[in-house]
């Protein structure tokens, strides 16, 4: 089968284009063709597609969108790419009658792409699945989440507009007017319609799409993979005296909450990840004077990341908005390190008692009881661990993945 493969990014900046890569090497290993469409850029890794993506909206060096140059020009673009873009609509209209895929398979295309490329491919009358990561379709800021009330669905009960009167987006009433407008064209261009399957990697999420309107019929449950044989099998597991965390520095992660639990202790927690503003100075600011307590280690590639997973006695997954099954989940099974995660979401349907512990939504207590409980019960934390690796094979192998995702990919393509 000849897939198409579309994504934002064709560079790792999170969860969704880890998998996208992931996922391209596993059908490939398959005897699929894989032909990726995305996005310019001077991080992108190399294609032979890449003449068919769409130019980049700036210079090419930025990621996110207030990192864009502020003239009018650049604004018009970014504009035009999140309402509907029929320079990208051209563009993938053209990818797709030089590659002829079967299947068109789609993870990000909010924001940057557009909706218009899905128009593209059903004028080609080519099959279209989307891979569901986030609540992009349902809240104007994926999330479900405002800073400053916890989790929020008032778009999903009332207005899309909910977010401008809140100003969910950048705390700007411009911006979440722009993300509202846009979410409401894909209500108006029927994008749930014209999908022809949607794939969720949590139960929760797609019952939450559900819940709005989507047909229940055109979702599938599939969760996501981690590819253990990936790992190097000289490695060897240690169980050592700290926890750590690691992700994204933001409000919605429960960092606040993760950092005041081990302030109630005397245990060791190292931080990885950063924040794209000044959140992370406030975060270090709370571990003031414990530093040899709380480190932040800062951003790293995952292969320094597997040092301390090698290394440390379990992770912490401590998120204050509705995860849609976070890969550090399955990569701390692979390390053989149980996880302590919030009981909201999706992360309930990965976390259990046999392979780690789940606490209180936002409550340092709760989190703190179970911190004291791991390192009070080594032993315990390290066959917990042993069961969260014996869970990601059993139920999070890239097999199971791809025989769940071929399944669908043909049952569409045959319908």
């Amino acid at each position: 089968m000849k897939i198409a493969l579309v994504n934002y990014r064709y560079f790792v900046s999170g969860g969704p284009e880890r998998y996208m890569f992931n996922i391209k090497e596993v059908l490939e290993k398959h005897g699929h063709i894989v032909a990726p469409f995305s996005i310019k850029h001077n991080k992108n890794i190399k294609s032979d597609y890449e003449p068919y993506f769409l130019d980049a909206i700036g210079t090419g060096n930025e990621v996110y969108n207030h990192e864009y140059p502020a003239d009018l020009k650049t604004k018009i673009q970014v504009v035009g790419r999140m309402l509907y873009s029929f320079e990208a609509k051209r563009k993938f209209k053209h990818f797709l009658k030089e590659v002829q895929p079967d299947i068109v398979y789609i993870l990000h295309f909010q924001n940057k792409l557009s909706c218009s490329i899905i128009d593209a491919a059903k004028e080609m009358n080519i099959p279209v699945v989307q891979r569901i990561s986030d609540f992009g379709h349902i809240c104007p800021n994926a999330h479900l989440y405002r800073e400053k009330v916890g989790i929020c669905e008032s778009c999903t009960s009332k207005s899309l507009f909910q977010a401008v009167k809140h100003k969910c987006i950048s705390n700007s009433y411009s911006h979440s007017a722009l993300k509202a407008f846009s979410l409401a064209i894909m209500n108006i261009n029927r994008v749930k319609d014209k999908v022809d399957g949607f794939v969720f990697p949590s139960s929760f999420t797609r019952n939450k799409y559900i819940a709005k309107g989507f047909d229940v019929k055109k979702t599938f449950h599939i969760p996501t993979f981690f590819n253990a044989e990936q790992l190097a099998q000289s490695k060897e597991i240690r169980y050592g005296n700290f926890a750590v965390y690691v992700g994204r520095l933001e409000k919605e992660k429960g960092i606040e909450t993760l950092i005041n639990a081990f302030l109630k202790t005397n245990h060791k927690l190292k931080i990885i990840g950063f924040s794209n503003d000044s959140y992370e100075t406030s975060l270090k600011n709370m571990a003031q004077g414990r530093e040899d307590q709380i480190e932040f280690i800062g951003k790293l590639d995952f292969e320094e990341i597997s040092h301390y997973l090698q290394e440390c006695l379990f992770t912490v997954v401590p998120s204050e908005w509705f995860e849609n099954f976070p890969n550090t989940v399955l990569e701390s099974f692979a390390f053989k390190k149980a996880v302590l995660a919030t009981n909201i979401g999706s992360l309930p349907e990965i976390v259990n008692e046999s392979n780690g512990f789940c606490f209180d939504y936002a409550s340092s207590d709760s989190l703190r009881e179970k911190i004291n409980y791991m390192f009070s019960n080594k032993e315990e934390a390290q066959i917990k661990g042993e069961n969260g690796f014996k869970d990601l094979s059993a139920s999070y192998s890239a097999d199971y993945h791809y025989s769940q995702l071929i399944s669908v990919f043909k049952r569409i393509k045959n319908n």
